[in-house]
Parts: C-alpha cells; sequence; structure tokens
C-alpha cells in the first residue's frame, strides 16, 4: 500500500477511535471535529512522507530538521494538547503553562487511549497510556493540576478499565 493511502488510514482510524471514546466520555460533538487539522496539507503531506506506521510522523520530520512543522501546526488548532495551553507570565516573563479546561482534558484522554491503541495494534492493553505519560512525566510543560488529572484517569484506566473509567468522565464536572 502506498504511504498516502496508509497514512490516511491510521488517521482516520485514530479519529474515529476518538469519536468514539469521546462519545463514551459525553463529548461527542467535540469529538466530531477531533485532529480535523490533519487533513490539512501542512500536516498532511509530512505525515505521509515521514510515515511509519508504528509512530507519528513528527518524530521523523524532528529527527530530520529538529523540529516538526506539522506538530507546530497541529497544537496550535487542537486545543485537546496541553502544549496549546502555555503563555508568557508576566511576572517572570517565561513560557508557564495554564490549567486546561476540563473538556479538553477529556477529550486529550480519549486521544491518548486512542494513540496507544492503534501504535500497539493487538499488543494494546489498559496500561500502556498510563506507561507512555510516565516515561516524560517530569519533562513535560504541563500545568500541575492538568497532569495530576490526567495520570489520575490514566491509573483508573489501567485499574478499573475502560467502562469504569468512561462512566467516570461523563459525570466529572470539574477537578
Amino acid at each position: 500500500m502506498n504511504k498516502a493511502l496508509a497514512h490516511f488510514k491510521t488517521i482516520t482510524k485514530h479519529r474515529h477511535m476518538v469519536i468514539k471514546h469521546c462519545w463514551y466520555a459525553g463529548i461527542f460533538l467535540q469529538g466530531l471535529k477531533h485532529d480535523l487539522s490533519k487533513y490539512t496539507p501542512t500536516e498532511f503531506i509530512p505525515g505521509v512522507k515521514y510515515y511509519q506506521g508504528n509512530r507519528s510522523p513528527n518524530e521523523g520530520e524532528r529527527e530530520d530538521y529538529g523540529y516538526s512543522k506539522a506538530w507546530m501546526h497541529h497544537k496550535g488548532r487542537n486545543r485537546h494538547h496541553f502544549e496549546y495551553w502555555t503563555d508568557y507570565d508576566t511576572k517572570t516573563r517565561l513560557l508557564t503553562p495554564i490549567k486546561m479546561p476540563l473538556k479538553y482534558v477529556k477529550e486529550m484522554f480519549c486521544d491518548r487511549v486512542a494513540a496507544s491503541k492503534i501504535y500497539q495494534g493487538e499488543n494494546y492493553n489498559d496500561s500502556h497510556p498510563l506507561e507512555y505519560f510516565l516515561r516524560a512525566k517530569g519533562r513535560r510543560l504541563i500545568h500541575k493540576d492538568t497532569s495530576d488529572f490526567l495520570e489520575k484517569l490514566l491509573v483508573m484506566l489501567k485499574e478499573k478499565g475502560e467502562k469504569k473509567t468512561f462512566a467516570y468522565l461523563r459525570r466529572v464536572d470539574k477537578y
């Protein structure tokens, strides 16, 4: 299969899985808008060029250029990425993480679970999203409350499974 078709199938399969997870989490309409920017030329063309099937094409672009233009475009348009939620502190003049609104944390959770399922395939289990999160825990610029809540959800997924975690997400109204 050619790389363009393979990449299209991968991002579409991922997007459809996120939509399903968003339905379970009670944010279906938000799920319908998930990752539409991946179909724009700025993201799709590098996605095809660096497609490997087992990891994000952004990693390949970073290896060539030291950064990913596709990722820069993506994170600036998709509020379910914690990287979107940074701004300069007026006092310190340093880039500072902002606490994410709950609806975007819910979508971020759905996105992370779906990505783990896509990249792990038949090897996926409910501990994979937590393991991925923990590998970079101390190195990411994310608001502490957002990070703690996401970790709570990922631990819940590992220990109690999808059904109970999504039921909790439907009920929770603050963190």
